[in-house]
């Protein structure tokens, strides 16, 4: 009769680069630095000329919230920032996936994006004034500019980063060219896309408080412009927040349709 063999559980080693949600940890963090700075400001630690306390900027945007004027700034804000960032990304993904698709297409609009891409869209804004007026028509135009060009530089490079095997592989299936492209590509390409997204949209947040500061009587920009103008450090201050507030929700709104979009990946 054999001998009963000693059996040892070997640990599973393959998913140690997997990422898992771990909640609370930046609540946590940024809890922290605002208590940080609430007992600097008020120990004499930090200079109130250089940083407002904590406690005040939530009063004054209680205070904004409470008069109506919180919304008064947000909601044009917020318009602007939605159609020139649709303009702009959906111009970007069509014509990225265009240029990752068609050599011809490529070959033609890349020299154009790369001319583009490093020209800081601020300084446009003058030209947008004079083409465009002061109203809104320039503030959608440097906005829908600002995120056409980190959308579609991240589209075709994406579309470039589909692996060729699985091309290949519908193919020898018998896979029409648009099947390939629905089923194969356009998936592929699409966590590249939703990466460049969150580029984008910060850059049309930026883009959108330069704009508002030439030429809006509201807006967060318009807001922020006016506090400075008035060394208000508790109004400035304020408008950041609301500025990193949008941001946050912008970043967890790509991270929400990650979730659903990318659920294939598991």
């Amino acid at each position: 009769m054999m001998p009963e063999l000693q059996t040892t559980p070997v640990p599973f080693r393959g998913g140690g680069f997997r990422l898992r949600r771990v909640r609370g940890v930046g609540l946590a963090v940024f809890v922290l630095l605002v208590a940080l700075v609430e007992w600097g400001t008020r120990s004499g630690a930090i200079s109130a000329l250089t940083l407002p306390r904590p406690s005040d900027v939530g009063t004054t945007l209680w205070d904004l919230a409470a008069s109506g004027m919180l919304f008064t700034h947000l909601v044009p804000s917020l318009s602007r920032l939605a159609v020139g960032s649709v303009l702009g990304i959906s111009a970007g993904i069509g014509i990225g996936v265009l240029m990752g698709l068609f050599s011809l297409v490529r070959a033609g609009l890349a020299p154009v994006v790369a001319a583009l891409f490093p020209i800081p869209k601020i300084a446009l804004l003058p030209l947008f004034v004079i083409w465009f007026g002061i109203d809104e028509g320039s503030k959608y135009a440097l906005i829908a500019l600002g995120t056409f060009t980190p959308t579609v530089v991240a589209t075709y490079g994406a579309v470039d980063t589909v692996d060729r095997t699985l091309i290949r592989m519908g193919q020898s299936f018998g896979l029409d060219w648009l099947s390939i492209v629905r089923k194969i590509v356009l998936p592929g390409a699409l966590p590249g896309i939703l990466s460049g997204l969150r580029v984008s949209l910060a850059i049309g947040i930026i883009l959108l408080v330069a704009a508002e500061m030439l030429g809006a009587e509201h807006g967060i920009g318009a807001y922020i412009l006016q506090a400075g103008s008035l060394y208000d450090l508790e109004r400035l201050f304020a408008g950041v927040v609301i500025l990193s507030a949008l941001g946050v929700v912008t970043s967890a709104a790509i991270g929400w349709a990650e979730r659903r979009l990318l659920a294939w990946r598991g």
